[in-house]
Protein backbone atom coordinates (compact mmCIF):
# COMPACT_ATOMS: atom_id res chain seq x y z
CA UNK A 1 0.00 0.00 0.00
CA UNK A 2 1.53 3.18 -0.79
CA UNK A 3 0.70 6.41 1.18
CA UNK A 4 -1.57 9.07 -0.02
CA UNK A 5 -0.84 12.48 0.22
CA UNK A 6 -3.61 14.66 0.70
CA UNK A 7 -2.61 18.78 -0.59
CA UNK A 8 -4.75 21.26 0.08
CA UNK A 9 -5.53 23.53 -3.03
CA UNK A 10 -6.84 27.37 -2.34
CA UNK A 11 -9.65 27.99 -4.98
CA UNK A 12 -10.59 31.19 -2.81
CA UNK A 13 -8.49 33.38 -0.72
CA UNK A 14 -5.61 31.21 1.55
CA UNK A 15 -8.41 28.79 3.20
CA UNK A 16 -11.82 30.27 2.78
CA UNK A 17 -12.60 27.88 -0.09
CA UNK A 18 -10.25 24.77 -1.10
CA UNK A 19 -10.51 21.93 -3.41
CA UNK A 20 -8.14 18.43 -2.50
CA UNK A 21 -5.50 17.06 -4.61
CA UNK A 22 -5.31 13.16 -3.76
CA UNK A 23 -1.23 12.25 -4.55
CA UNK A 24 -1.16 7.69 -4.51
CA UNK A 25 -0.54 5.74 -7.67
CA UNK A 26 -2.17 8.15 -9.55
CA UNK A 27 -3.63 11.77 -8.83
CA UNK A 28 -7.12 12.24 -7.84
CA UNK A 29 -9.20 15.57 -7.40
CA UNK A 30 -11.66 15.93 -5.14
CA UNK A 31 -13.70 19.37 -5.21
CA UNK A 32 -14.03 21.73 -8.55
CA UNK A 33 -14.00 25.38 -6.73
CA UNK A 34 -16.54 28.15 -7.41
CA UNK A 35 -18.00 29.23 -11.08
CA UNK A 36 -14.64 30.22 -13.15
CA UNK A 37 -11.45 28.79 -10.66
CA UNK A 38 -10.75 25.97 -13.34
CA UNK A 39 -7.83 27.53 -14.42
CA UNK A 40 -6.48 28.24 -10.95
CA UNK A 41 -7.16 24.82 -9.96
CA UNK A 42 -5.02 23.38 -12.73
CA UNK A 43 -1.97 25.97 -11.72
CA UNK A 44 -1.96 24.70 -8.26
CA UNK A 45 -2.29 20.76 -10.04
CA UNK A 46 0.90 21.45 -12.17
CA UNK A 47 3.18 23.75 -9.68
CA UNK A 48 2.76 19.90 -7.69
CA UNK A 49 4.46 18.06 -9.97
CA UNK A 50 1.12 16.48 -11.67
CA UNK A 51 -0.20 16.74 -14.85
CA UNK A 52 -3.31 17.58 -15.18
CA UNK A 53 -4.14 14.92 -18.07
CA UNK A 54 -3.00 12.73 -15.43
CA UNK A 55 -5.90 13.29 -13.18
CA UNK A 56 -7.78 9.74 -13.18
CA UNK A 57 -11.27 11.26 -11.19
CA UNK A 58 -12.43 14.92 -9.84
CA UNK A 59 -14.76 13.36 -6.86
CA UNK A 60 -17.44 16.42 -6.12
CA UNK A 61 -18.20 16.28 -2.67
CA UNK A 62 -21.83 17.95 -2.34
CA UNK A 63 -24.11 20.24 -4.94
CA UNK A 64 -23.04 23.72 -3.77
CA UNK A 65 -21.51 26.02 -6.41
CA UNK A 66 -17.93 26.67 -4.15
CA UNK A 67 -17.83 23.06 -5.08
CA UNK A 68 -18.88 21.75 -8.02
CA UNK A 69 -18.72 25.03 -10.00
CA UNK A 70 -15.93 24.43 -12.32
CA UNK A 71 -16.83 20.48 -12.72
CA UNK A 72 -17.78 20.78 -15.95
CA UNK A 73 -15.02 23.00 -17.32
CA UNK A 74 -12.75 20.62 -15.38
CA UNK A 75 -13.91 17.56 -16.97
CA UNK A 76 -13.54 19.29 -20.47
CA UNK A 77 -9.47 20.72 -19.93
CA UNK A 78 -8.60 17.14 -18.00
CA UNK A 79 -10.44 14.44 -19.63
CA UNK A 80 -10.95 13.13 -16.15
CA UNK A 81 -14.37 11.41 -15.09
CA UNK A 82 -16.58 12.92 -12.65
CA UNK A 83 -18.26 11.09 -9.67
CA UNK A 84 -21.46 12.67 -7.78
CA UNK A 85 -23.77 11.07 -5.56
CA UNK A 86 -27.18 10.11 -6.98
CA UNK A 87 -28.97 12.52 -4.50
CA UNK A 88 -27.73 16.00 -5.55
CA UNK A 89 -27.76 14.99 -9.37
CA UNK A 90 -30.38 17.27 -9.70
CA UNK A 91 -27.84 20.06 -8.90
CA UNK A 92 -25.16 18.86 -11.51
CA UNK A 93 -27.78 18.28 -14.59
CA UNK A 94 -29.46 21.74 -14.32
CA UNK A 95 -26.03 23.45 -12.81
CA UNK A 96 -28.46 24.94 -9.88
CA UNK A 97 -28.51 24.70 -6.14
CA UNK A 98 -31.49 23.94 -4.39
CA UNK A 99 -32.71 26.75 -3.11
CA UNK A 100 -33.37 28.27 -0.81
CA UNK A 101 -30.60 27.79 1.21
CA UNK A 102 -30.64 26.70 5.10
CA UNK A 103 -28.29 29.05 7.39
CA UNK A 104 -27.08 27.81 10.12
CA UNK A 105 -25.94 31.14 11.34
CA UNK A 106 -25.42 34.59 11.01
CA UNK A 107 -22.13 34.18 8.29
CA UNK A 108 -24.93 31.57 6.29
CA UNK A 109 -27.64 34.64 6.28
CA UNK A 110 -25.41 37.62 5.03
CA UNK A 111 -24.19 35.16 2.33
CA UNK A 112 -27.47 33.74 1.13
CA UNK A 113 -27.96 37.37 0.03
CA UNK A 114 -24.75 37.12 -2.16
CA UNK A 115 -26.17 36.91 -5.59
CA UNK A 116 -23.12 34.94 -6.94
CA UNK A 117 -24.41 31.95 -4.67
CA UNK A 118 -27.47 31.98 -6.62
CA UNK A 119 -25.98 31.94 -10.46
CA UNK A 120 -26.20 28.75 -12.92
CA UNK A 121 -22.79 26.78 -14.18
CA UNK A 122 -22.48 24.50 -17.02
CA UNK A 123 -24.17 21.43 -15.69
CA UNK A 124 -22.87 17.64 -15.94
CA UNK A 125 -23.57 13.92 -15.78
CA UNK A 126 -21.33 12.26 -13.59
CA UNK A 127 -19.76 9.44 -15.20
CA UNK A 128 -18.94 7.67 -11.44
CA UNK A 129 -22.74 7.74 -9.94
CA UNK A 130 -22.45 7.30 -6.16
CA UNK A 131 -25.41 5.91 -3.89
CA UNK A 132 -22.87 3.68 -1.37
CA UNK A 133 -19.32 3.37 -0.77
CA UNK A 134 -16.87 3.10 -3.25
CA UNK A 135 -13.15 1.88 -3.20
CA UNK A 136 -10.39 4.14 -4.87
CA UNK A 137 -7.93 1.86 -5.38
CA UNK A 138 -9.21 1.51 -9.18
CA UNK A 139 -8.23 5.24 -9.74
CA UNK A 140 -4.73 4.81 -8.24
CA UNK A 141 -5.34 5.80 -4.42
CA UNK A 142 -5.84 4.24 -1.51
CA UNK A 143 -8.95 5.68 -0.37
CA UNK A 144 -12.66 5.57 -0.47
CA UNK A 145 -15.53 7.57 -0.90
CA UNK A 146 -18.04 7.40 1.96
CA UNK A 147 -21.76 9.22 1.93
CA UNK A 148 -22.57 11.52 4.61
CA UNK A 149 -25.60 13.30 3.97
CA UNK A 150 -27.00 16.11 5.91
CA UNK A 151 -24.90 19.38 4.58
CA UNK A 152 -26.84 18.12 1.28
CA UNK A 153 -28.39 15.04 0.83
CA UNK A 154 -26.11 13.88 -1.81
CA UNK A 155 -23.04 15.00 0.25
CA UNK A 156 -19.56 12.83 0.63
CA UNK A 157 -16.72 12.43 2.46
CA UNK A 158 -13.41 10.44 1.03
CA UNK A 159 -11.38 8.37 3.79
CA UNK A 160 -7.61 7.48 3.01
CA UNK A 161 -6.31 4.36 4.30
CA UNK A 162 -3.56 6.36 6.07
CA UNK A 163 -6.57 7.97 8.42
CA UNK A 164 -7.07 11.54 6.33
CA UNK A 165 -10.73 12.52 5.81
CA UNK A 166 -11.30 14.58 2.91
CA UNK A 167 -14.47 15.93 5.03
CA UNK A 168 -16.29 18.60 2.31
CA UNK A 169 -18.44 20.61 3.98
CA UNK A 170 -19.47 18.13 6.50
CA UNK A 171 -17.51 20.54 9.25
CA UNK A 172 -15.79 23.46 8.63
CA UNK A 173 -13.37 26.12 10.82
CA UNK A 174 -15.28 29.24 12.05
CA UNK A 175 -15.87 32.21 9.41
CA UNK A 176 -15.25 30.28 7.02
CA UNK A 177 -11.62 29.60 7.95
CA UNK A 178 -10.67 33.01 9.00
CA UNK A 179 -10.45 31.39 12.86
CA UNK A 180 -7.67 28.51 11.72
CA UNK A 181 -8.59 25.08 13.95
CA UNK A 182 -11.89 26.24 15.43
CA UNK A 183 -14.54 23.60 14.09
CA UNK A 184 -17.52 25.45 12.95
CA UNK A 185 -20.57 24.81 11.44
CA UNK A 186 -20.71 25.84 7.29
CA UNK A 187 -22.82 28.57 6.39
CA UNK A 188 -25.51 26.21 5.54
CA UNK A 189 -27.05 22.86 6.44
CA UNK A 190 -29.77 21.14 4.70
CA UNK A 191 -30.50 18.80 7.72
CA UNK A 192 -28.07 19.57 10.48
CA UNK A 193 -28.98 16.68 12.61
CA UNK A 194 -28.53 14.31 10.05
CA UNK A 195 -25.13 15.89 9.38
CA UNK A 196 -23.85 15.91 12.84
CA UNK A 197 -24.84 11.94 12.75
CA UNK A 198 -22.72 11.91 9.37
CA UNK A 199 -19.76 13.56 11.30
CA UNK A 200 -19.85 11.04 13.88
CA UNK A 201 -20.24 8.43 11.92
CA UNK A 202 -17.00 9.12 10.50
CA UNK A 203 -15.03 9.97 13.67
CA UNK A 204 -16.03 6.53 14.77
CA UNK A 205 -13.62 5.54 11.78
CA UNK A 206 -10.35 7.12 13.96
CA UNK A 207 -9.63 9.80 11.26
CA UNK A 208 -6.13 11.88 12.40
CA UNK A 209 -7.08 14.53 10.12
CA UNK A 210 -10.04 16.67 9.23
CA UNK A 211 -9.46 18.27 5.64
CA UNK A 212 -12.20 20.50 4.70
CA UNK A 213 -13.56 23.21 2.24
CA UNK A 214 -13.26 26.12 4.75
CA UNK A 215 -10.09 26.14 6.29
CA UNK A 216 -7.24 24.41 7.52
CA UNK A 217 -7.22 20.76 8.68
CA UNK A 218 -9.16 19.99 11.99
CA UNK A 219 -8.11 17.86 14.85
CA UNK A 220 -10.91 15.30 15.72
CA UNK A 221 -10.70 15.15 19.05
CA UNK A 222 -11.48 19.00 19.05
CA UNK A 223 -14.31 18.55 16.58
CA UNK A 224 -15.90 15.57 19.05
CA UNK A 225 -16.04 18.19 21.55
CA UNK A 226 -17.65 20.46 19.44
CA UNK A 227 -19.91 17.65 17.72
CA UNK A 228 -21.21 17.24 21.62
CA UNK A 229 -22.22 21.11 22.42
CA UNK A 230 -23.32 21.02 18.70
CA UNK A 231 -25.95 18.49 19.67
CA UNK A 232 -27.24 20.32 22.93
CA UNK A 233 -27.41 23.18 20.84
CA UNK A 234 -29.56 21.36 18.20
CA UNK A 235 -31.84 20.08 20.96
CA UNK A 236 -32.59 23.41 21.87
CA UNK A 237 -33.40 25.04 18.65
CA UNK A 238 -35.48 22.03 18.30
CA UNK A 239 -37.53 22.28 21.02
CA UNK A 240 -37.83 26.63 20.47
CA UNK A 241 -38.98 25.62 16.81
CA UNK A 242 -36.00 27.08 15.47
CA UNK A 243 -34.48 23.83 13.49
CA UNK A 244 -35.00 24.37 9.66
CA UNK A 245 -34.26 20.90 7.60
CA UNK A 246 -35.06 20.54 4.01
CA UNK A 247 -38.23 18.59 2.85
CA UNK A 248 -37.90 15.60 1.08
CA UNK A 249 -35.50 15.23 -2.05
CA UNK A 250 -36.79 15.81 -5.32
CA UNK A 251 -36.51 12.39 -7.80
CA UNK A 252 -32.82 12.51 -9.82
CA UNK A 253 -32.75 14.10 -13.00
CA UNK A 254 -35.98 16.54 -12.20
CA UNK A 255 -33.79 19.42 -11.15
CA UNK A 256 -33.26 21.26 -7.93
CA UNK A 257 -37.13 22.38 -7.37
CA UNK A 258 -37.33 25.20 -5.17
CA UNK A 259 -38.75 23.41 -2.04
CA UNK A 260 -39.58 24.29 1.04
CA UNK A 261 -37.92 23.94 4.11
CA UNK A 262 -39.97 22.38 7.42
CA UNK A 263 -39.28 23.33 11.10
CA UNK A 264 -37.90 20.15 13.15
Amino acid sequence: MSRTKVIPIPVLGRHAVNAHLLLGRHPVLVDAGTPGSAGRILDAVARNGVDPADLRLIVITHGHLDHFGSAAELRRLTGAPVAGHVADLGQYRTGRVREPYLPTGRMGRLMARNRKLHVTVDPFEPEVLLDGELALHGFGVDARIMPTPGHTAGSVSVLTDDGDLVAGDLIANSFMGLVPGRPANPPFHDDPRRNLTSLRAMLALGPARLHVGHGVPLDPERVRDWATREERRLDRAAAAGRLRVRSAEPEPGRGPADGPARTA
